[in-house]
This record gives C-alpha cells, sequence and structure tokens, in this order.
C-alpha cells in the first residue's frame, strides 16, 4: 500500500477498516473531552466494556448462592479454569490440555522453572537476553542459587552487536550451539518488552532441542500481538500476562502452555497444590498427589474468579475477532505510524526492527537528553504512552482499539513540540 501523510487518507483507512466497530466496545480515558491517544496498550490494555457484566454476575452468584457457587452458579467456579482453556489455546496455537489460567505471570515463570531447569554439574547454563524484563532476570538469577549457583557462572546473556539495538537470529542461534553441552534451559521473551522485537521462537526451539536444553518462553509482550503456534513449534513451556494486550485488568490472571509431551511425566518436578490434583478424586483429601494429566496439573490453588471473569470476557472478544484479522490490521498500523515518523526529523530512532515478521505493534523510539520532557509533553496533550529508562518512549497501535486517525494525530502533536 503507498502511504499518505494526510488526515484524509487515515480516515479513509479507518472507514474501510473490517475492525473498526471493534474501537467502539472499549472505554478511551478522556482529555479535552476527547478520546486520549491511547498508545499503552503493552503496558496496560485498554477495559473492555463487557468487563462489568462478566464480573457482576459472579459478584451476583457469590451474593446469591455462597459456596455453593462453586457448583450451582451461572459459571460454576469449581470448573471455572476449564472455561477459558479454549479460548486461551486458540490465542497461542495450542490444544486446551495444554493451557491453563492461573496465578500471575512472575509466579508462573518461577514455578515453571522448577519443572524445566533442572542443572547438573556438567548441564547447567540458563540463556536469556541481556535486555529481558528485569523480573525475568530476577527469576533466573535465583533459580541459580535456589540450586547452589553462581548466577555469573549460570546465566549466559545475548547482547545485540556493537552499534545495534536488536538481537539477529543467527547469533541467537550460535551461542545456543556454543554452550550446547552446558545449557539447560532457553528463556527469552517471545517480544523483547524494550526494542519490541519478535524473535524467531521455532528456531530457537529447534536449536535449543537440539543441543538437549529444555526450551520455554516469557510472552508478556507476545499474547494477543503475534501470531504463535506454541504446540506446532514444540515449545517445552511458556506463560504470559492478561493485562497488557489481552486487556484483562491490572494485576490480571496469567496463562501458561505446557506442551503435551511432558503432560504424563508424573516424576517431573513441580511445586503442588491440591487444584493440580486429579479432579476426579480431588474432594477424597488423599495426601498423596496425583497430578491431572494436563497443563491443570501445575495448578496449586483454586481459580480467582473476578480477574478470571475479566479475562473471560477479553477472550470472547479475541475469539471473534481472530488473530489473522488482528494480525492484518497490527502490520498495516504499525507501518503507518512508522512512515509517518520517518517522514519527519524529530531526533528520534525506531530501535525496533523495520521487518513486519520481526515485530508486534510496538515501536520503541529512542531519544535524546530530552527524552523524558518529550515524554511530559505528549502526556499533557492527551497521548498516554510508555517512558522506559534511560531513553525509548514506547508507543504500541494496538489494533483492536486503536485507529489510523490515532497515528496520524499523534505525529501531528509531535510537530508541535
Amino acid at each position: 500500500m503507498q502511504f499518505e501523510e494526510s488526515l484524509n487518507f487515515a480516515l479513509e483507512q479507518d472507514q474501510n477498516d473490517p475492525l473498526r466497530n471493534y474501537r467502539d466496545q472499549f472505554y478511551f480515558p478522556q482529555h479535552d473531552g476527547k478520546d486520549c491517544i491511547y498508545f499503552c496498550g503493552n503496558s496496560l490494555g485498554l477495559q473492555a466494556k463487557t468487563v462489568e457484566k462478566h464480573i457482576l454476575q459472579e459478584l451476583e452468584d457469590w451474593k446469591k448462592f455462597g459456596v455453593e457457587g462453586h457448583f450451582d452458579g451461572t459459571n460454576p467456579w469449581m470448573h471455572y479454569h476449564h472455561f477459558l482453556e479454549e479460548p486461551a489455546a486458540k490465542l497461542v496455537g495450542a490444544s486446551k490440555e495444554e493451557i491453563v489460567i492461573m496465578n500471575t505471570l512472575s509466579v508462573n515463570l518461577n514455578l515453571l522453572m522448577v519443572s524445566f531447569y533442572q542443572p547438573t554439574a556438567t548441564r547447567f547454563k540458563i540463556m536469556i537476553e541481556a535486555d529481558a524484563f528485569p523480573s525475568d532476570h530476577y527469576a533466573v538469577q535465583q533459580q541459580a542459587k535456589f540450586h547452589g549457583l553462581n548466577p555469573k557462572d549460570a546465566i549466559i546473556q545475548l547482547y545485540p552487536r556493537k552499534g545495534e539495538h536488536t538481537l539477529r537470529t543467527e547469533d541467537i542461534l550460535e551461542s545456543i550451539k556454543e554452550h550446547g553441552d552446558s545449557l539447560a534451559l532457553v528463556m527469552l521473551g517471545g517480544v523483547n518488552f524494550y526494542t519490541g522485537q519478535f524473535f524467531k521462537l521455532q528456531e530457537i526451539t529447534q536449536a535449543g532441542h537440539a543441543v538437549g536444553a529444555k526450551v520455554g518462553f516469557d510472552l508478556a509482550h507476545a499474547a494477543g500481538n503475534v501470531p504463535l503456534q506454541l504446540h506446532d513449534w514444540d515449545i517445552d513451556f511458556a506463560t504470559w500476562c492478561s493485562y497488557k494486550y489481552l486487556n484483562s485488568g491490572p494485576g490480571g490472571v496469567s496463562g501458561v502452555f505446557i506442551h503435551q509431551k511432558h503432560h504424563k511425566n508424573k516424576d517431573i518436578p513441580r511445586f503442588a497444590g491440591w487444584w493440580g490434583h486429579d479432579e476426579k478424586t480431588r474432594f477424597k483429601m488423599d495426601k498423596e498427589f496425583v497430578p491431572m494429566e494436563s497443563a491443570a496439573g501445575w495448578q496449586m490453588s483454586n481459580a480467582q474468579i473476578l480477574p478470571m471473569a475479566a479475562h473471560w470476557a477479553s477472550l470472547k472478544i479475541f475469539n471473534d475477532v481472530g488473530m489473522k484479522k488482528l494480525r492484518a490490521k497490527s502490520e498495516q498500523l504499525t507501518a503507518y505510524l512508522e512512515f509517518l515518523l520517518l517522514q519527519n526529523d524529530f531526533g528520534l530512532e525506531i530501535i525496533t526492527p523495520n521487518n513486519k515478521d520481526e515485530r508486534g505493534c510496538q515501536l520503541s523510539l529512542l531519544t535524546g537528553e530530552n527524552g523524558k520532557s518529550l515524554f511530559e509533553k505528549l502526556q499533557k496533550h492527551g497521548v498516554i504512552a510508555d517512558w522506559r529508562e534511560p531513553n525509548v518512549i514506547r508507543i504500541a497501535p494496538v489494533p483492536l482499539y486503536n485507529s489510523f486517525e490515532d497515528a496520524w494525530r499523534f505525529v501531528e502533536i509531535l510537530k508541535a513540540q
């Protein structure tokens, strides 16, 4: 498509957008009586208008049934996590048996490494990108320490080449091969939070398995943003939050994927809780743990009903739209915003890959020394974006509710600064 730097062009694209009506299904923060330009869905997604109804239903059943809501409610709480498995599985390319919704992201990341990071005297290293989200670094450092290892010896950090901002796939694969005999776990972000780079998950997984390592991903910035086929890519495990692109509320519940090849391995290490026990015998209260033969066998506690209600409302929207349509708009909308930025000399460098296959809907703008001041000026003009130290403004034109007009207005505000 030949882009144009004009409001008429942006409005025409919005008029022809098959997803344009979904914008009306979300609440936007207001600025001077108008919708803010909300480019922060990579940090906290907007609230869907259906969320309130879903949560109120569970509050009503709690009021009406008390504890019997576990079995007699409109959506019985005893089985609530199962209601979310199929829509979440469609979103990430998995079977419903490979999915469980539970806990929060960092909790799940640590729980999964209990199972999939099993160091030996010779195979003990964990590979992670150097600029991964801090919580991921904390998790791998503490896992190494938990096993009596020095994190400096156990953790391999992947750095971009000098003068570059993102990792080259060939460098990741070469590093996996180089450390092969000592590599126990490859654990990267699916989409890097800082640069917005979408890694080649299938190639990385194949390389990790080829040297005998387990492979898992933190999909916080990938789920609901980029197309995923976790089962077919043979990934061992993955986890993600639901409050970013999945619009399920602050502190929203997390999703977990565990490949079916691990489900029947009752000897795999894990921390156990009664909600992971076989459903058929759970209420016999036996002392011996018998895990369910699915990802649900990694549960510890019963379902977080109110956060899950918000998540279910969002998943229904995603299933209605489908990732194929979302991805198509995402590629066009992100490319249009990139085009507008490159038409002007703002003194900003886009450090997100320009290859559509290596990014989602985030653009990371490297600023100069006055970057924080620029960010604050944008805020005062109704732009909600995201500042990341030391000098990056992250903007995310989310295809589900952002428009081409949003992109045009954002750049017009930049011009005035």
